[in-house]
């Protein structure tokens, strides 16, 4: 094959492969009597023809002393953007990702004037088409020994038929290379991870249900109000971070040391999970509150100022605020969350099953969010890449007070409701101490969400459907 010749100044533009991800560029190259010259990578004009903002951390470059040299073929857990400073490649991919296009081949000519961004799990190979090559790659993360997430892939197997220009008994190769596996035998790279906090919660174990492949910590595995925990990460593994993870215990926040913890987990973590989500261009997914409003409007929407009544909502506000600097952030905002454990209506089932007749607070208003649903649209979010922002979500239906939603629970379980009083929030709460105010109307309008396609379940069956599963 003989050697690739520049073509100078033509147009920037990209080209889409028959590998997903994978993009070729077209770059434009000035050249005169004394050589040429190039904008190699040129992040914001690349974006814009769809390259990723892969945030690379690191440069590498080969060098090819002879025609022939063939190297090849590695898929590492990180984007590489190739491209040929001197002399000309014959470039060889091999999708060797999990999924329906494992095994898939694409090759190009990869001269100065072009490049090629190839994503995680695509396996790379060229061969030098000229001496003194000089093959160049940025990459999106640092090499380890200890990441087992490579695959490598033997350059002579026939099953994926790379028709390489120079016989490869006539190149030069590592004894490595030789001796790759062929591809039946190598095991594909899974995507990147999604890493779950607040593991154990309600919502946690419903997030469990949804995203069976995730890492899921709890705090003794990762404590994300402790700064030591943080380097134990490698970051750039993981696709997005679900914080299920928060300080709920709201009159326990009015004390000395609960404001400090509040605040710790509520609003300095978020800061720091923002920080390592913005670093690393991942999704933030963060639950949210309806504390974060006073409930003096009968319907609270996404766009809604703050106006938090206590410390508990004062944190949830900051963390709220955190989370949204991330470019790739969903912020959650749910209200009265009922999952697997212990929550109100577990208590008002074990109370009826015992014969007890409660008095229960009748004027704060407001909807149940059962952590199935929650967990379902967040699912929802991440998987239809739907706009980022802030979406309240809740199940839908008529707002009730929590003496409504008592009786509701004594009825369903065959008991008789009228065992259920009422009583109103200054009365209950009549000469305790360290008491946060509440909001009395916590309905979350929840137009968003459905605009995305999602249809939280009406409160009352999903209620019923809880009750009769004896999740309590």
């Amino acid at each position: 094959m003989e050697k690739a010749s520049i073509e100078f100044s033509k147009e920037l533009k990209s080209e889409e492969t028959t590998i997903p991800g994978l993009l070729l560029f077209d770059l434009t190259v000035n050249g005169d009597n004394r050589g040429w010259f190039k904008e190699n990578w040129q992040r914001e004009k690349q974006n814009a023809l769809g390259l990723p903002d892969f945030g690379p951390v690191q440069n590498n470059i080969s060098f090819n002393a002879e025609k022939g040299v063939t190297r090849g073929i590695h898929a590492e857990p990180w984007d590489k953007y190739i491209s040929v400073g001197s002399g000309s490649v014959f470039g060889a991919w091999v999708d060797l990702r999990e999924g329906e296009t494992f095994g898939r081949v694409f090759t190009a000519i990869i001269d100065p004037s072009k490049s090629i961004y190839v994503p995680r799990g695509v396996g790379n190979a060229f061969q030098a088409l000229e001496d003194g090559t000089v093959y160049t790659y940025l990459v999106n993360d640092h090499w380890s020994t200890n990441n087992p997430n490579y695959a490598f892939l033997n350059l002579a197997d026939d099953t994926v038929k790379i028709d390489w220009p120079i016989p490869l008994d006539a190149c030069e190769l590592s004894e490595k290379d030789k001796n790759h596996p062929k591809l039946n035998e190598v095991l594909p790279i899974k995507p990147k991870r999604i890493l779950v906090t607040g593991s154990n919660g309600q919502l946690g174990r419903a997030l469990k249900i949804e995203f069976p492949d995730a890492e899921f910590v709890d705090r003794d595995e990762f404590d994300i109000a402790d700064p030591s925990s943080w380097p134990q990460k490698n970051w750039r593994q993981y696709s997005a971070i679900i914080n299920a993870a928060a300080y709920t215990q709201v009159d326990m926040a009015e004390t000395d040391q609960g404001r400090i913890d509040a605040w710790k987990v509520n609003a300095e973590a978020v800061k720091n999970l923002a920080r390592v989500a913005i670093e690393n261009s991942l999704t933030l997914v963060h639950v949210s509150s309806d504390y974060v409003f006073d409930g003096k409007k009968s319907s609270n929407n996404e766009d809604e100022p703050f106006s938090p009544l206590g410390v508990y909502g004062q944190t949830k506000a900051a963390g709220d605020i955190a989370a949204s600097s991330v470019p790739k952030h969903y912020i959650a905002r749910t209200s009265w969350v009922v999952g697997e454990g212990k929550n109100f209506v577990a208590t008002m089932a074990s109370l009826a099953e015992k014969g007890v007749k409660p008095a229960v607070v009748n004027d704060q208003i407001g909807r149940l969010t059962f952590a199935e649903d929650l967990a379902k649209a967040i699912k929802h979010l991440l998987n239809t890449e739907s706009p980022y922002g802030t979406y309240n979500i809740s199940n839908q239906g008529d707002p009730k007070s929590w003496s409504e939603i008592a009786s509701l629970v004594y009825e369903i379980t065959g008991h008789d409701p009228i065992s259920v009083s009422g009583i109103s929030t200054e009365e209950y709460f009549k000469d305790k101490v360290d008491i946060s105010p509440r909001p009395k109307n916590s309905t979350l309008d929840l137009d968003k969400i459905k605009s995305t396609g999602f249809e939280p379940r009406e409160m009352t069956e999903a209620l019923k459907n809880y009750l009769n599963k004896e999740n309590i």
